[in-house]
């Protein structure tokens, strides 16, 4: 239960890292929820799938 705990933990604070997410530099809605798309896709892309949980 603590492993999945501390993954979502992270998972949930990376967007965060991101200074543009933030902050909110972006005013419109759509703008905000494009950033928000592309942060979730890099954190994805450099997540690594080969350890187990």
């Amino acid at each position: 239960m603590y492993h999945q705990r501390n993954a979502v933990e992270r998972l949930l604070s990376q967007p965060t890292e991101k200074r543009c997410l933030s902050t909110r530099f972006e005013k419109p809605a759509s703008s905000f929820k494009a950033m928000v798309i592309l942060a979730c896709m890099d954190c994805y892309w450099h997540t690594d799938f080969s350890k187990k949980a």
